[in-house]
């Protein structure tokens, strides 16, 4: 990414905040080009507790956002370049991801649990035989499991003492990343805004998706008080003043979930049009119009975005996948098969194939379309032929592959036809993937010379919201957007025989617990057709296939 743009020091800016999973940025766009003028980027930590429990930090969070735009400021100044030219920010944020704190002293409660965190899979198993279960999905667009914030926020209420009093004595406030870093921008706890937008806002399990407002009967069911809830806004309206950094005084204007950001950055405006974000997780969106679709195959109801307090809802079929980035991360720190992560591109390509290898990443239970919790990592295919390369390239073809899965269910239940599919995200300066992914699809996959959509976003809408009006969204969709297109390179037959094959290697992941098997039969039926395998990576056996593969 270009570090520095050549532009007048007159020209009007808009800053994103792009707070995700490993990293917080903040990058400044100059709305005449959408191009980046430059930005300071930083780094997050997660923290693994125990097995299958995945934390951050709030505070390292917050700290790395203050960090990114005052460092950013700096380098504005270093190119003569007025701040005060940013006339608004906007806030995008990894989704689910579940804070809660003290609103007197502004201290986290607990440290966030992240969205592929899964600890909550008992508790997801209870509420799923709970009378009233089945009306969830019909009011909130989302089935009940351990991915989306409700389930995280029962568990804090049940499990952390310190939340359960800061609720009885009303000290405690709930919020996703957007809420935490906008209510600590705008003040804190000197009045700082509690708000949310619809897209964060929908992927809590507590707001109807239809009226756009918390839902009693949701907050009832998962047993939540509605007094520590953000209020609900557009994504895109002067929302409060920044209070603190080196940018006091400048608005903030839009607020969107990482990947409605994307879609918007991708400038998918009308319904059939879809993208595919490439990051720690994959996450297909297709916008749908005006009117939500209910999925008959695995998929997610959700808003795409809503761009002012009077424009119409905009809403998205959506395909979650847990473990994409993560996985090359996985090769990377806990087997050592690569020693930094760009570098698993050189490797799998030193192979003309896997040779039979099939990786399963279900790390923490496989989402879209399956969401099956109890399903686990699965190596299938190994021979003494097999070396760290060919494990490198499964690697990759295993992000192909479930994103396969979401395309597939997705024009079923869209019915849209799908021609072409717009990506972005970190992983796709990897070209080698993104060949493998247009292979494996059978049409073309389109990649945007600026890949930063998902910040690109969210600048788009705060630039765009009254008040502001900075960025003509018609004429960004009209420009012409430089691309790269890679089309398929395999014979139909070809494709044919290797998808059987990964769907061969999923089965042998799912139900790696007996009991998870009866009584997720019993209740899901999308899954009873599918028998079950069980595959159970042991410690040794990791250990041991690290030893084998250096």
């Amino acid at each position: 990414m270009t570090e520095h743009v050549e532009i007048s020091n007159k020209v009007n800016l808009i800053g994103a905040v792009d707070q995700g999973t490993g990293s917080s940025r903040f990058l400044v766009f100059a709305p005449d080009t959408a191009e980046i003028v430059t930005y300071h980027q930083i780094e997050t930590k997660q923290i693994y507790p125990q097995a299958g429990w995945v934390e951050q930090d709030p505070m390292e969070i917050l700290s790395s956002v203050l960090t990114c735009i005052d460092r950013t400021v700096e380098k504005l100044r270093e190119f003569e370049i007025d701040p005060s030219c940013i006339k608004a920010i906007g806030v995008t944020n990894q989704r689910e991801t579940t804070i809660v704190w003290n609103k007197y002293t502004g201290k986290p409660l607990y440290n966030a649990i992240i969205w592929l965190d899964s600890r909550t899979a008992e508790t997801v198993e209870t509420l799923s035989k709970q009378r009233g279960a089945k009306a969830i999905k019909e009011k909130c667009g989302l089935p009940i499991t351990s991915y989306f914030s409700a389930v995280k926020l029962k568990w804090l209420i049940e499990n952390i003492p310190e939340v359960k009093e800061a609720i009885k004595h009303d000290q405690c406030l709930f919020g996703t990343v957007d809420s935490w870093i906008i209510w600590n921008l705008t003040g804190g706890v000197n009045n700082g805004i509690h708000v949310t937008d619809v897209t964060n806002a929908s992927r809590t399990m507590l707001m109807d998706i239809r009226m756009l407002k918390w839902n009693s009967w949701l907050c009832s069911f998962f047993r939540i008080p509605m007094s520590i809830l953000p209020n609900i806004r557009s994504s895109s309206e002067i929302l409060g003043y920044l209070s603190c950094s080196s940018l006091s005084g400048v608005p903030i204007s839009g607020c969107l979930g990482d990947q409605s950001a994307a879609l918007l950055g991708q400038l998918c405006l009308k319904p059939g049009t879809a993208k595919n974000t490439y990051g720690t997780g994959c996450f297909l969106l297709c916008n749908t119009g005006r009117v939500p679709v209910w999925s008959q195959h695995g998929l997610l109801t959700t808003i795409a975005f809503k761009l002012g307090p009077d424009a119409p809802t905009m809403y998205a079929l959506e395909g979650s996948v847990a473990i994409a980035g993560a996985l090359i991360q996985w090769l990377r720190d806990n087997l050592g098969i690569v020693a930094d992560s760009s570098y698993i591109e050189t490797l799998a390509a030193s192979v003309d194939g896997t040779h039979g290898v099939y990786f399963v990443p279900a790390f923490s239970g496989l989402y879209a379309p399956y969401w099956q919790p109890s399903a686990r990592g699965t190596i299938c295919g190994l021979t003494q032929y097999s070396t760290r390369a060919h494990l490198a390239r499964a690697a990759l073809e295993a992000v192909c592959y479930q994103t396969c899965e979401i395309v597939d269910a997705m024009k079923l239940d869209s019915g849209f036809p799908m021609e072409q599919l717009q990506v972005d995200g970190g992983m796709t300066s990897n070209k080698m993937l993104l060949q493998m992914q247009a292979d494996l699809l059978g049409f073309p996959v389109v990649l945007p010379s600026m890949p930063e959509t998902t910040a690109l976003g969210v600048a788009i809408a705060a630039g765009a919201a009254k008040g502001i009006e900075v960025w003509d969204i018609a004429s960004t969709e009209s420009s012409d957007v430089t691309i790269d297109i890679f089309s398929p390179s395999i014979s139909q037959t070809e494709r044919d025989k290797r998808y059987a094959m990964w769907k061969k290697a999923v089965k042998r992941s799912l139900y790696w617990d007996e009991d998870s098997l009866k009584s997720n039969m019993i209740r899901n039926p999308i899954l009873q057709s599918l028998p079950g395998g069980i595959f159970l990576f042991t410690s040794f056996a990791i250990l041991l296939l690290a030893e084998t593969l250096k």
